[in-house]
């Protein structure tokens, strides 16, 4: 494999590594419609705030999430929206999954 190839296959990784996380998911399905602050996000998970700050930080630092700060809050949002497309195939994968599933059972 070249090294531009095998660089492009390590920055998709990066992206999908940010993803791997159920905690995460949830927070780019929160921010998905509505950007959210920190405090919202930290109510709506239910785990301290230095938690989901760190969370964010993956996201960010993958470029999923971009950030914004207004005084003392910063207001996160979703910096390519496409994303979501992604899960939408997962779920598409998971029903067939589960169709497979009850097919065997039968």
């Amino acid at each position: 494999m070249s090294p531009k190839l095998q660089a492009r296959y390590q920055a998709r990784a990066k992206i999908i590594k940010a993803l791997a996380h159920p905690t995460r998911l949830f927070i780019v399905d929160q921010i998905a419609n509505k950007e959210r602050c920190v405090c919202e996000l930290t109510a709506l998970i239910g785990a301290d705030m230095s938690t989901v700050s760190k969370h964010l930080s993956i996201l960010k630092d993958a470029g999923v999430v971009s950030d914004e700060k207004r005084g003392l809050m910063v207001y996160y949002r979703l910096r390519v929206p496409c994303i979501l497309n992604l899960f939408g195939c997962i779920e598409g994968v998971l029903k067939s999954n589960a169709e497979a599933q009850l097919a065997g059972m039968r």
